[in-house]
């Protein structure tokens, strides 16, 4: 059996399916952002800005979700916008992540002036510039809000469909779960797939089981964020297994917002165990404190994952990224070589 550790599985070749933009800015970024447009940060240099953004005192989901003012505050620009999303590509490639998803909610970055479009055009060009420094290839999720006005999602389902093919990969919906169900919000998950673009949903991190369901029979959505409470659901759990819908697993987080009691029970080895597609991702790297390869490492560490089942964890993240069939058909090529000569012993 291989011994996992962290060079192994930055060799590792992965994705980053599940991973906000807002929660994902550098400290240094931040503070160097807030001196620049005049904005109070909670301390003043960055580990200790840093530990200020750990979240490591939450009750539930909207608990850490607080946090997000903080980075929000200097994400108003095009040139902030296009930075950090740069700086997370750039983080992602040297961690081994050969796609990078990054979503964020485009509604939340126009207090400054910007329009919708704009606040994705920024991204984008980020995403481009990491691509032609680094290889790494990335895309957008727009996502709606769960507590905004269903005609504010609709508005973005509008917006994704505007960028499909231009960098945006797909629509989500985040947020706070309990009180705000995602059917609410179905106008706008039909109109992105009545568009040919694929959806996915926070489901079962701040509410139960039938927070999933409703995300994937009234709102169709092919991923689902978290799914961390779907076992609850026999029968759920089996449709989700029958019909091969990713869960985007992000072990750190769902134990600070309690969605999983710790470390040694989250339930990705039990679907995993039991068939189902499930990728790792990060969340929010600055809220977490982690990186993809300290998930991958608490996978191992707590969950008993092995390295063989970290790599078909890690190629699950390929097979359910929101690309084209020939585009995924040619990256699974490299992949596949890559990962058969490390576990072979040899090096990507």
């Amino acid at each position: 059996m291989t011994v996992v550790t962290s060079e192994l599985l930055r060799l590792l070749p992965k994705t980053e399916l599940h991973c906000h933009l807002d929660g994902c800015v550098r400290p240094s970024t931040l503070l160097e952002l807030a001196a620049e447009y005049d904005k109070p940060m909670p301390a003043d240099d960055a580990e200790a800005l840093a530990q200020y953004m750990l979240v490591d005192d939450a009750e539930n989901l909207e608990d850490y979700l607080e946090r997000f003012s903080v980075t929000l505050s200097v994400m108003q620009t095009s040139e902030a916008l296009e930075r950090i999303t740069y700086e997370l590509a750039e983080d992602a490639a040297r961690e081994g992540v050969r796609y990078l998803e990054t979503r964020y909610a485009p509604v939340l970055n126009v207090r400054g002036g910007l329009s919708l479009e704009e606040a994705v055009e920024a991204p984008l060009r980020g995403l481009a510039r990491a691509y032609q420094e680094y290889g790494i290839v990335g895309r957008v999720i727009v996502c709606a809000i769960r507590n905004m006005a269903p005609e504010v999602s609709l508005e973005l389902a509008r917006l994704a469909v505007a960028f499909k093919d231009k960098g945006v990969a797909g629509f989500d919906l985040a947020g706070g779960e309990v009180g705000n169900p995602a059917s609410r919000h179905k106008d706008a998950f039909d109109y992105a797939r009545e568009h040919d673009l694929p959806c996915t949903c926070h489901a079962g991190e701040g509410d139960g089981a039938d927070s999933i369901r409703d995300a994937v029979h009234r709102c169709g959505a092919c991923r689902i964020g978290h799914g961390t409470r779907l076992i609850e659901d026999e029968s759920l759990t089996q449709f989700v297994n029958d019909r091969r819908i990713t869960l985007e697993c992000c072990i750190t987080s769902n134990v600070q917002t309690r969605a999983a009691q710790s470390f040694d029970t989250h339930p990705v080895r039990t679907y995993f165990d039991r068939g189902l597609n499930v990728v790792l991702s990060t969340d929010n790297r600055l809220m977490s404190g982690i990186t993809l390869v300290d998930e991958y490492q608490r996978a191992a560490k707590h969950l008993g994952f092995t390295f063989e089942e970290l790599c078909t964890v890690a190629r699950n993240g390929f097979t359910s990224a929101f690309l084209h069939e020939n585009e995924r058909t040619a990256m699974l090529a490299t992949v596949d070589r890559d990962i058969a000569a490390l576990l072979a012993g040899g090096r990507a």
